[in-house]
């Protein structure tokens, strides 16, 4: 293996170029299919043909950069993520990945190496599912896998369909729905994603890097309601009362007492509830609470624990509706299957990171990423995660440069081969 610095003078750069349009607001914006994240990915093209790379757009509005290897016969690799963000988010979240792809191939054409097959850098759309409430837009349109009721799903802020955004933007939702694909006409080796972990496991481990074995797939019902009776707060006694809030309540924590009986078992899953309100035009402080809103992520690596977790929803909530006398309406279902990573690939980067003397460990993706479509389709797919010291889907996300330095160094060991 020859180590090949990556060229982080290059990555410091595009980072203060990415947050530079955002300083004098509150995090980073850049919304799916929006001025935000097109400007994002012009700078990716700019930045790409200035390193002598082939660009490439699909008809979904996705980028491909090419850097090419001695044997253009074999299958490619392919090293990416997306540019969206989370509205008010943080400057890495997605773009690291991306920025990671070029800061290896800058670092391989500097020591003058041309790698063995083709290396793809993609920047992805719509990942953050924060703006159309599906998942992996962007990777799934790459594979050719969007279907024309996809394209028909509304942005949360605008209204407008994605189809109508991904034409503003210069793609073409007719070929997409048609199955058109660029990336689908080439064969991959495999495909790697860097990416700040999410949570604060190597930031309290104090490791700098973290080996994917795996991400989570999902359940959510966005637009779920409780639904009981109105009544005044100070003449209905409790036996008689049918109260929405109360049997929400009851719901979530069942659901959270599932989750940690779970746990004991050496099941892992996280269970979130938010969004939770009565109706503004209807409630005041002397009502019995007759309607809530709420809305329900369950996640688990686990097909086996997501489909447990499911089926006790259902069953707990028709048991609270039989006794409060109430009705629960849990809206549209969405969903996510989990994603395995390359057994093959983890062992790969475990052992490289040993040779390189970077501190590391195992640990699973709770949150979804662009990785997991691949996977799911039958490529090998690995994520390694870079340690980061504030969370993230916030203003103050953070990632010392030194840390994914660690990471690009794996990564451009792996791509030599």
């Amino acid at each position: 293996m020859n180590e090949i610095p990556p060229d982080i003078a290059l990555a410091e750069r595009l980072f203060t170029e990415l947050a530079a349009p955002y300083a004098q607001q509150v995090g980073i914006t850049r919304d799916a299919y929006g001025p935000g994240e097109q400007a994002a990915h012009e700078r990716f093209v700019d930045t790409a043909e200035a390193l002598g790379l082939e660009t490439h757009a699909d008809a979904a509005g996705n980028h491909f950069a090419v850097c090419r290897g001695r044997d253009r016969s074999l299958p490619a690799w392919l090293i990416g993520s997306h540019l969206d963000s989370v509205p008010q988010g943080g400057n890495y979240d997605g773009a690291a990945g991306v920025v990671a792809g070029l800061t290896a191939i800058a670092g391989l054409l500097s020591a003058g190496i041309t790698p063995r097959r083709d290396i793809i850098v993609a920047a992805f759309r719509a990942e953050e599912s924060t703006w159309f409430p599906a998942s992996y837009l962007g990777s799934r349109s790459a594979l050719g896998q969007l279907r024309a009721e996809d394209l028909e799903v509304t942005r949360a802020d605008t209204g407008r369909s994605l189809g109508d955004h991904m034409r503003d933007c210069g793609g073409d939702p007719e070929a997409v729905s048609a199955g058109h694909s660029w990336l689908g006409q080439r064969a991959l080796h495999a495909m790697l994603e860097l990416h700040i972990e999410q949570g604060p496991t190597l930031e309290t481990e104090e490791l700098a890097l973290g080996i994917v074995t795996g991400i989570a797939g999902s359940f959510r019902y966005r637009q779920a309601r409780c639904l009981g009776e109105w009544g005044h707060s100070g003449a209905v006694a409790r036996a008689h009362r049918h109260d929405a809030l109360m049997a929400f309540c009851e719901l979530a924590l069942a659901l959270e007492r599932e989750w940690a009986a779970l746990e004991t078992q050496g099941r892992s899953a996280t269970v979130t509830v938010g969004q939770i309100a009565t109706p503004p035009a209807q409630h005041a402080f002397s009502k019995i609470p007759g309607e809530v809103g709420f809305c329900l992520d369950v996640r688990s690596e686990s097909p086996e624990t997501l489909g447990h977790l499911e089926r006790f929803l259902f069953a707990t909530a028709e048991r609270i509706a039989d006794e409060r006398g109430v009705r629960f309406d849990l809206g549209p279902r969405t969903a996510s299957q989990p994603a395995p990573m390359s057994p093959a690939l983890t062992e790969r980067c475990r052992a490289l990171a040993s040779e390189l003397g970077i501190a590391h460990r195992l640990l699973p993706s709770g949150a979804g990423h662009d990785a997991a479509t691949f996977s799911n389709a039958g490529i090998p797919a690995q994520m390694l995660f870079v340690r980061n010291q504030h969370g993230s889907h916030n203003p103050d996300e953070a990632m010392r440069l030194a840390d994914f330095a660690e990471g690009v160094r794996v990564i451009a060991a792996l791509i030599q081969a």
